[in-house]
């Protein structure tokens, strides 16, 4: 009986662990589908609150920035790579193309994500920031 019992425990503390491990990819893909929807809609206020709090107050947005965003258009977001990192973070890699609505050109620019866990918060924070739109 205490076998049984041992067992029994044992595959509820799996279980609880498999869903908290769930809960968490669950939070993450759901943060990447936000910050993505913000980037493509450019809504780049928003996309800033996914940034890290220290990296959003040593790097905030400047009016130039705020001017440049008025004068494009993301056309695409398409996530090229991820993986995982060991400490629950994830690195990513995506193509935007951006259309600038005065001159009507179309350029593909690539960014590097990195994304920290923060595992009090059961969040993501972007900590390479936003996009450089100024690549040329």
């Amino acid at each position: 009986m205490k076998a049984m019992m041992r067992i029994a425990t044992l595959a509820l503390l799996a279980l609880l662990s498999a869903c908290g491990t769930t809960s968490g990819k669950s939070a993450q893909q759901s943060t990447l589908s936000e910050y993505a929807a913000a980037i493509r809609w450019g809504e780049f206020d928003r996309a800033q609150d996914f940034v890290d709090p220290v990296h959003r107050q040593e790097h905030p947005i400047t009016d130039l920035d705020r001017e440049r965003f008025k004068h494009m258009q993301v056309s695409g977001y398409e996530v090229k790579h991820a993986s995982m990192t060991p400490d629950g973070g994830l690195q990513q890699t995506v193509e935007i193309r951006v259309i600038n609505k005065l001159t009507q050109s179309e350029r593909t620019l690539t960014d590097r994500q990195t994304w920290r866990w923060d595992e009090a918060g059961k969040r993501l924070w972007l900590t390479s920031g936003l996009p450089d739109f100024s690549q040329p």
